[in-house]
């Protein structure tokens, strides 16, 4: 026998007696009380189900609707009764002479003025012709009437002599009667319905005028007109762009032409993936206000911020607009010449690189003439891929040197093993130190072409340091407490890299760097603005970019900080004398051409082959120390004076490393210096050994000692 289990919940009623028939016994057990469950007030549940009505995409669908058709046909009925206004009077003309003095072309409004003129002769011609018109009407409607009634007699007395019935006589009068009364009928059954339905027909007009001219808010429009991607640009399309832009005194210009605020525009052309305008801006408005709001415009134009370019040309109050096909610069450009044309051959002095393509599709190169080069942007942006293709250009001249440091060494330049005269490649703070000194032999170098005869050519030496942020922020010191980085007089890289930037150019010693996301510390401004060419990818701000590029190029439109990171991959903003930059621009935007590792060793091998063999040195080597002045006296020996040609070459045996490519200049420098100059006899210059042995003891007398 199974047993019934109640439970009871405190203050609850007890169950009732069980009926008849119930066997097993009942066990009443107590619980607690669960929480009550509380019913949801009526009200609360309707709001409820009506704030889910309001924000479910079918009502918002179905309100938009509701809102646009009622606004086509609103605006549609404005359209037309602007049109019509238009048609009857002188407002087009008189919009369009407005236009013409706004934007300062008086010929155009002496024109219009004309036009407007004739139109009002015109109309003047047909208001008088109006007055004489319904006397002329009456008395054209009584002759044709009498004429026709003459006719149809006429017509119905041949009748009546071909049937011989005297009758038939008005036959053709009383049919035209019958044929009239019939007209009247139709028009009576017609009419009522053509009053009821004409209403609705003339709605009907407005809302498809409405329609095709999209005259309803954009939040309102279908989705597919709403994006308006693909849409071409035109004159008006610019115009409302720009008096949508949010600048009062703009938007009151452009109001008062009307739709002939296009006068403002030049000729819209096209250019490489986009078109190309430029914007006479009304008296008021200024170019910064324009420039400012880049992004708004851009939208105004259904396009992304990123594909809207504005600059400043040469003409007043003018900015220029290019604006990209949508999508375009989404898509990569072509592969870069120096891959597809194996034949290609550099010029250093007279060529240009072939560095990608302009937002024209036009292709820019690059001269590297007698220019110092920096290169910066956001981490893995594409910086090492657009400045390596710079060098590999110029390897395929055979003449180019290059003194390389890479200090990422993750081997983005080990292609240049065996074309490079150095390679230091490692992050290190020892591979700083390898840089900085490369950079000081560099700068020994530079000083020696300097103090050749005039008119003496050197063959360009490139000295080349990619994450030259790495050695600007290195904290080592040298022996002499002296740091490699930093950016006091008494920092070794920095003071090599103004060094060459003061005089390299001329003696065709040039400073290329790259570097990451510029700032005060790891890219001082000296060294920058020592670049003749700067070139910046991707940054955070707009303070990084004026430090990359300059104030006068951002100034000028110039906003690489504006660029999409990772998106916008190897486009460079580029300030430079070196390159085709359109005018009254200070700046240029190019998409660079990627060439990948394999291509880029393939290249090297080109250039490889044109030259006879480099050995490539990865550590500075430090030189013996040694003593010139001593040296020389040595092997002048007991001779009282030596030709300095034979000093040189006595100097090369002893020492091959330190003097076999010392010249007259190099020998007659110390000898200057040591106060043992150099003189003639018999027509030939000469050294003596007094001279040079006083200077010896004269030296060692003021404990100074020379040793390179």
């Amino acid at each position: 026998m199974s047993e019934n289990v109640i439970h009871l919940h405190k203050h609850s009623n007890p169950p009732a007696e069980p009926t008849t028939g119930d066997t097993a016994p009942t066990v009443l057990t107590v619980v607690p009380d669960a929480p009550p469950v509380r019913p949801v007030p009526l009200w609360v549940r309707s709001g409820r189900a009506v704030k889910t009505a309001v924000t479910h995409e079918r009502t918002k669908s179905a309100g938009r609707a509701v809102v646009r058709h009622s606004l086509y046909t609103f605006n549609g009925g404005r359209i037309a009764a602007r049109r019509a206004w238009d048609g009857r009077t002188g407002s087009r003309y008189e919009r369009m002479i407005r236009a013409a003095e706004a934007a300062g072309n008086l010929e155009a409004a002496e024109e219009w003025e004309e036009r407007l003129q004739r139109f009002r002769a015109a109309r003047h011609h047909r208001r008088m012709d109006l007055l004489h018109s319904p006397v002329d009407a009456a008395k054209g409607v009584a002759v044709g009437a009498g004429m026709s009634v003459g006719v149809l007699v006429a017509l119905g007395v041949v009748l009546a002599i071909s049937t011989g019935q005297a009758g038939d006589v008005i036959t053709p009068l009383a049919a035209t009667i019958d044929f009239i009364a019939l007209l009247i009928r139709i028009v009576q059954i017609v009419w009522g319905p053509a009053v009821t339905i004409g209403p609705f027909l003339a709605l009907l007009a407005l809302w498809s005028v409405g329609r095709k001219q999209h005259a309803a808010p954009q939040w309102a429009l279908p989705a597919n007109v709403r994006s308006g991607e693909g849409e071409p640009i035109t004159p008006s399309i610019v115009v409302k762009a720009l008096r949508d832009l949010g600048v009062p005194a703009l938007a009151r210009a452009i109001k008062e032409m009307g739709d002939a605020g296009a006068s403002m525009l030049g000729p819209i052309t096209i250019a490489g993936c986009g078109v190309e305008v430029d914007v006479m801006l009304p008296s008021g408005v200024s170019t910064n206000e324009v420039q400012g709001k880049r992004r708004k415009l851009a939208e105004n134009l259904t396009r992304h911020e990123h594909e809207v370019f504005i600059t400043i040309p040469q003409a007043a109050r003018t900015v220029r607009l290019w604006i990209a096909d949508s999508g375009a610069l989404d898509e990569p450009i072509g592969p870069s010449p120096l891959v597809t044309d194996e034949t290609m051959t550099a010029d250093y002095k007279k060529g240009k690189a072939p560095w990608g393509q302009d937002l024209r599709g036009d292709a820019a190169a690059l001269s590297l003439y007698q220019r110092h080069l920096l290169i910066t942007g956001l981490s893995n942006q594409g910086k090492t891929v657009a400045l390596r293709s710079l060098a590999l250009w110029l390897s395929l001249d055979k003449s180019v040197q290059f003194l390389m440091g890479d200090l990422k060494g993750v081997g983005d330049w080990a292609m240049f093993d065996g074309l490079a005269t150095t390679l230091i490649q490692g992050p290190t703070d020892e591979h700083v130190i390898q840089v900085t000194e490369m950079v000081e032999s560099a700068v020994d170098e530079m000083n020696r072409r300097i103090q050749a005869p005039p008119g003496t050519t050197f063959p360009p030496l490139i000295v080349l340091v990619d994450e030259a942020q790495v050695a600007f922020m290195c904290p080592a010191k040298d022996e002499d407490k002296r740091p490699y980085g930093g950016s006091k007089a008494n920092s070794r890289y920095f003071m090599a890299v103004r060094k060459i930037h003061n005089q390299g150019r001329a003696v065709n010693v040039l400073m290329w760097q790259g570097t990451q996301d510029p700032t005060n510390e790891n890219l001082p401004k000296l060294v920058r603005e020592g670049a003749h060419t700067r070139a910046s990818l991707a940054l955070g701000t707009e303070s990084q970019a004026r430090m990359a590029l300059g104030d006068k190029a951002v100034d000028g439109g110039a906003a690489p900080n504006l660029l999409r990171p990772g998106l916008d991959r190897g486009t460079l903003v580029v300030a430079s004398d070196g390159i085709t930059i359109p005018a009254g621009q200070s700046s240029i935007t190019v998409r660079t051409h990627y060439i990948d590792d394999d291509a880029a060793t393939a290249i090297t091998d080109r250039a490889k082959a044109l030259r006879d063999g480099v050995t490539t040195l990865h550590a500075i080597e430090h030189k013996e120390e040694h003593d010139p002045l001593a040296d020389i006296a040595a092997v002048i020996g007991d001779a009282p004076r030596v030709r300095t040609k034979d000093v040189l070459a006595r100097l090369a045996t002893r020492n091959p490393s330190a003097y076999g490519e010392w010249s007259f200049i190099d020998l007659k420098r110390v000898l200057d210096d040591a106060g043992a100059e150099p003189y003639k006899s018999d027509g030939v210059m000469v050294v003596s050994r007094d001279r040079v042995a006083h200077a010896l003891a004269n030296r060692d007398t003021d404990g100074s000692a020379s040793a390179e």
